[in-house]
């Protein structure tokens, strides 16, 4: 009896130090592609939902590490197809977890709500993809023709020195940028949080500002048009808005009124949106360019 006992600790014990990855399907279009599968055990989305979330917690209970990824059924086939598996097999759906999902975007699981957790793990796959998709891009640009520079590695250095000389000149305060920039049939959008005090430099995630600089960069390396938008808050004080236009690899301040037509115009009709509530449309002012020739 003592020495049951004692395996049975050892093996919950053991069980703490096994890492768990749960892949799921976040939308219902993904689950109804699943249900093709004879072998896949769900027909309501919101019904395995729930048989998730209790797996979930069961996984955290054991003290074991879990993560929850993505599972992307267009991957799978993909897969599937290269490795010569069954896709219509549960071992199947476990290697793709492990080889494919596992590796990709996740988050830690700490018994959170399934209902908050699913958007932010669709937020960090969408930056991840962009990011890869505007690295490659910046990968693939070549050397230029004039003075052989590496174009990707000089665009990123460009838009790494924009990015900062922007931030010192927007000053203290907690500041959201957006850069979006077009490439080929996709729309690049990166989202940057940073705060800086009266004194020091502005504090910022390293990987989200890895993620901006990129997808700026991409838009230098393409000479692609492109937009950044700048929204300041400081306490006591509304909101301040400041725009640019990324044109032939460079920031050009937008006017107070361009601004303006760009926050209070809808992109889908053309029609006028009322202005914010204590917020300030202001032109983006001058960044100093020290590069005669971006790339």
């Amino acid at each position: 009896m003592t020495h049951h006992r004692t395996t049975e600790t050892l093996r919950r014990a053991l069980r703490g130090e096994v890492p768990s990855t749960v892949a799921l399907l976040a939308d219902e279009e993904d689950f109804t592609t699943m249900r093709q599968y004879e072998t896949f055990a769900f027909d309501d989305h919101t019904h395995y939902l729930a048989h998730v979330e209790d797996l979930l917690r069961t996984l955290a209970a054991e003290g074991g590490h879990t993560t929850l990824a993505l599972f992307d059924p267009e991957e799978f086939a993909d897969y599937c197809a290269d490795t010569g598996l069954d896709p219509d097999h549960p071992t199947s759906r476990s290697r793709y977890t492990a080889e494919r999902a596992a590796p990709g975007a996740r988050l830690t699981y700490t018994g959170q709500p399934l209902a908050a957790l699913v958007p932010v793990l669709v937020d960090t796959a969408v930056r991840r993809a962009t990011w890869e998709y505007a690295t490659m891009l910046l990968t693939d640009a070549g050397t230029c023709a004039d003075c052989g520079k590496d174009i990707g590695h000089a665009s990123f250095e460009r838009a790494s020195r924009l990015l900062v000389r922007l931030l010192d000149t927007a000053g203290p305060g907690t500041h959201h940028l957006v850069c979006s920039v077009p490439a080929g049939d996709e729309q690049l959008i990166a989202v940057l949080h940073t705060t800086r005090d009266t004194t020091g430099p502005a504090r910022l995630d390293s990987s989200e500002g890895a993620e901006f600089v990129t997808v700026l960069a991409t838009g230098i390396a393409l000479g692609t048009p492109g937009g950044l938008v700048l929204r300041t808050h400081t306490p006591d004080a509304p909101a301040r808005l400041h725009g640019w236009r990324l044109h032939q690899g460079r920031l050009h301040p937008l006017t107070e009124a361009e601004v303006f037509d760009a926050y209070c115009t809808d992109a889908r009709t053309g029609e006028p949106i009322s202005p914010e509530p204590d917020v300030d449309y202001r032109a983006g002012f001058p960044l100093a360019d020290d590069d005669p020739h971006p790339h």
